[in-house]
């Protein structure tokens, strides 16, 4: 019963779940003696999103399955689109919109492309449109003003095209593995580079759990990952880092949203093996 009184109490989940779809939280009950941590938020939003009802396989953006079947545990119910686009680090960015949005914060929605313009929905929404040259990208008014939910996925397939893996690892801040907390990102940056969504945390006493969440490439359906031992939940390892099926991070690969949109483009790329 207070799952369901819970789940009432979040921002909803707009893009239009399916009927049967199962909130992430109750299919995936934290490790014996462990428990969630406090979130709201962002990371509150994150543990209630829509999966699949079982275990579908994951498809990519043309309908076809994914070559690898074994990484997954779940399917977010989650449209994916019809091109390219929405791969790891823009699964992320999708996630994180669709976060701000229902939570009626969309002027706070913006992600910088890897030139670091700046591109605001509040821009996109008031029929503003980037005009690219080479590394100078200037605004235009080309459109008329246009609210839509329709118009905000056009303006994230816009931002997918033009950010990724570099651009998020200079505009969100690197924090410590032992603070990791929901809604964090592990991301390495480069070409290719990838992103990983923490979706939630558990501890117990004396360990971290964490459950993680990606698109890959090509762009395919968000899932939660399999864990090492056939489960969601992956064991955190103090300066060990992250081994994912697909993807190893290092200690120094954790990131965090800010508060605000498209916070000050920072003269460095990043840390580690992070570049601009």
């Amino acid at each position: 019963m207070w799952i369901g009184l819970w789940l009432l109490a979040q921002p909803a989940y707009l893009w239009g779940p399916s009927p049967d779809a199962v909130p992430l939280l109750e299919r995936t009950p934290p490790p014996l003696e462990a428990s969630r941590v406090s979130t709201q938020g962002f990371g509150a939003w994150l543990r209630a999103l829509p999966t699949q009802p079982g275990r579908p396989p994951v498809h990519l953006h043309d309908g076809r399955k994914k070559g690898r079947q074994d990484v997954h545990a779940l399917v977010l119910d989650l449209d994916v689109g019809t091109q390219d686009l929405q791969q790891c680090a823009d699964a992320v960015i999708r996630l994180r919109a669709e976060y701000l949005w229902a939570a009626g914060r969309s002027d706070e929605v913006c992600f910088r492309f890897t030139s670091g313009h700046a591109a605001w929905w509040r821009d996109h929404a008031a029929g503003r449109r980037p005009r690219i040259q080479g590394q100078r990208v200037t605004l235009e008014q080309v459109a008329a003003s246009d609210q839509s939910r329709g118009n905000f996925r056009r303006y994230l397939d816009l931002v997918f095209t033009y950010a990724g893996t570099r651009s998020l690892a200079r505009e969100l801040r690197p924090v410590k593995e032992t603070e990791v907390q929901p809604g964090d990102v592990w991301l390495q940056a480069g070409s290719p580079g990838h992103a990983v969504l923490v979706v939630d945390v558990a501890r117990s006493p004396e360990r971290t759990y964490l459950l993680l969440a990606q698109s890959y490439m090509p762009a395919q359906e968000v899932h939660v990952l399999k864990a090492p031992d056939g489960g969601v939940w992956f064991e955190l390892r103090p300066d060990q880092g992250l081994r994912t099926p697909e993807w190893d991070f290092g200690p120094r690969d954790l990131y965090r949203f800010e508060d605000q949109g498209c916070p000050p483009w920072p003269k460095s790329g990043g840390r580690g093996s992070v570049s601009g």
